[in-house]
């Protein structure tokens, strides 16, 4: 209990710090600043304890990387075939209703490469099914070459379609290059034809088909021939003239 001189001087003090502004209890307790300052000093005092280290940086994945590798890897053209279907690193595959890997015989001396499948190819699970597939055939016959005889050995830069058939990124083209440079080496051909822009850019490292065709280049080795896609002349028949002259080349090379 406080007596009369402590409850007036406590009301005289309370007054005071009203008129200063300080109307509203924030605590239900007195807080002793005092110490809090002097607990907070002591706390500044002690040694900050050592940062932990940062967690190593992940990794990035490298399709193009993981490809090589898996290729590399393939001793025959079935091993090659499985490597492919278990390749994970290109979201075509998720859109495709089948991988397209090759037509005809392994070990023909002509190896075409197209670009990618179409709707048709995508159907049947082989390259050059559709109309652009029977003009391909009826071009090679006239030299004497068939897929089904055994002349003529075809596949494609990537074995999943595009969707819409839309052209392929220059990154999905990357990523599987390591598995076209090992399906040449263990098919051997002896001659390769470039059927496409995508065609030339991974195995010549150019585009432009239209200035490229009917000259003799070199890719992985051997002998390449750039031509124009049958889809380009199904569209342009005034360009199968030229495409018979490039076919007469070839089968001037063939001997």
């Amino acid at each position: 209990m406080l007596d009369a001189d402590e409850y007036h001087a406590a009301l005289a003090a309370l007054d005071w710090q009203v008129e200063m502004g300080a109307d509203e209890a924030l605590e239900e307790h007195p807080v002793d600043r005092f110490a809090l300052a002097a607990a907070e000093a002591q706390a500044r005092a002690r040694p900050e304890p050592a940062p932990a280290a940062a967690p190593a940086p992940r990794a990035e994945a490298d399709p193009a990387a993981d490809a090589g590798h898996a290729a590399h890897a393939a001793q025959d053209l079935d091993g090659l075939r499985a490597a492919m279907a278990a390749f994970e690193g290109c979201e075509l595959k998720r859109g495709a209703r089948n991988m397209v890997f090759c037509d005809g015989a392994p070990g023909a001396r002509v190896m075409v490469v197209g670009e990618a499948p179409g709707r048709d190819e995508d159907r049947e699970g082989r390259p050059f099914v559709g109309r652009a597939g029977k003009l391909l055939d009826r071009m090679f016959a006239a030299l004497g070459l068939s897929r089904s005889e055994g002349g003529l050995y075809i596949t494609n830069v990537l074995p999943w379609r595009p969707p819409q058939n839309r052209e392929p990124t220059a990154e999905e083209i990357a990523m599987m290059v390591p598995f076209l440079e090992r399906h040449v080496a263990l098919a051997d051909p002896e001659i390769l034809v470039v059927m496409g822009n995508i065609s030339a850019q991974a195995l010549l490292g150019r585009r432009g088909i239209t200035r490229l065709r009917g000259t003799w280049g070199e890719a992985l080795g051997r002998p390449a021939m750039p031509m124009t896609h049958p889809a380009y002349l199904l569209r342009n028949p005034a360009a199968k003239r030229e495409a018979w002259a490039d076919l007469l080349q070839i089968g001037a090379r063939l001997g």
